[in-house]
């Protein structure tokens, strides 16, 4: 039996806490806040999983081993967390054809789909849809709740929240009360702020995000819709449906910005420029319910997520966004496996 402390009570934190006391380790959560905590990175109502990565048969594959992963978590916790809705992407019809032969090499039964029959949301000139119905939506909160309940239920598992961390060492977290807590792996999955406990250089995002409700005449529809994407006057906009207590998400990268940190100060009307961006047709009719500023972080050189080893028994995984959440089960494969090795 190995010892894991996990930094950072997140997405990726849980769901690597999940898998290690499920393989018979000894794991200690540590978060500065509450545990869910509601400011952390990974709170929000849902995040998208897509499958179908169009010019990419590895990612296309990896995605569809993080989606079967969290509809196992989904029967461990006995809670909806994962709305197969499927997500609509807009293609030209080149991208169209190569979605389409990624969908056919992976066995995924994706199919074209006009514009017509998603009348709501507006498509850039030129493109139709590919329609990827093993993809969907991720109920992020409920998921962050029913891991906690089940962690704190776990007889190997310690959760110790509002415990804040100094710094991380080779199989050692030191805490701000002066204490220390020894692991044979440490993970830390701290958010934005992962740099201040490992050193890593990443650079920090900012993403407006608008939640709306459907007019009345359109509630019924926006129920069973798709997810939708790569929609928007540069085509780098998404649109995640209501249901089962969500609202409507509009989010795009034409609104998102680097930042020093988290706390600089942004004065600029991020929440209307993108609501004027060409997403939704009458747009006008939506109800503003709320806006959310979220970060995340990228590496320096490729601009993806990052996962490192910098030490031997320390991993560093900051909080990346969207794609972050959807593949968390993947992280926390690669930790679990270390902690197999170091404990073999």
């Amino acid at each position: 039996m190995g010892t894991v402390v996990v930094v950072g009570a997140g997405v990726t934190g849980m769901v690597t806490a999940i898998g290690c006391a499920l393989a018979g380790h000894r794991v200690t959560v540590l978060d500065r806040g509450p545990i869910p905590n509601p400011a952390s990175t990974s709170s929000d109502q849902h995040r998208a999983l897509r499958v179908l990565r169009p010019d990419d048969l590895d990612g296309t594959r990896q995605m569809a081993e993080a989606r079967r992963r969290w509809l196992e978590l989904e029967s461990l916790l006995r809670t909806r967390i994962f709305r197969p809705v499927g997500v609509v992407t807009a293609c030209t019809p080149d991208e169209l054809d190569l979605a389409l032969d990624t969908a056919g090499k992976v066995g995924l039964p994706a199919v074209a789909v006009s514009p017509d029959a998603l009348p709501p949301v507006v498509f850039p000139a030129g493109t139709t849809g590919v329609f990827d119905p093993d993809a969907g939506v991720l109920l992020a909160d409920r998921f962050l709740r029913a891991a906690a309940e089940w962690l704190a239920a776990h007889p190997t598992v310690a959760l110790r929240p509002g415990c804040a961390v100094a710094g991380v060492d080779d199989h050692q977290v030191a805490l701000v009360d002066g204490t220390a807590v020894g692991a044979d792996v440490v993970m830390v999955a701290a958010g934005p702020w992962n740099t201040e406990l490992v050193g890593l250089p990443v650079v920090l995002h900012r993403q407006t995000m608008v939640y709306l409700r459907p007019p009345p005449n359109l509630v019924g529809w926006w129920a069973s819709a798709p997810g939708t994407g790569r929609i928007g006057a540069d085509r780098r906009a998404w649109l995640l449906p209501p249901g089962d207590g969500t609202l409507l998400k509009v989010s795009s990268d034409a609104v998102c910005r680097e930042v020093a940190t988290t706390a600089d100060v942004d004065l600029e009307p991020w929440a209307d420029r993108l609501l004027a961006e060409p997403i939704l047709a009458d747009a006008a009719d939506y109800a503003v319910v709320a806006v959310r500023d979220c970060h995340y972080a990228t590496d320096p050189v490729t601009g993806g997520p990052v996962l490192t080893q910098i030490r031997p028994s320390v991993w560093s995984r900051p909080a990346c966004g969207g794609a972050g959440f959807s593949t968390a089960p993947l992280v926390a494969r690669e930790i679990l496996g270390a902690v197999m090795e170091v404990s073999a």
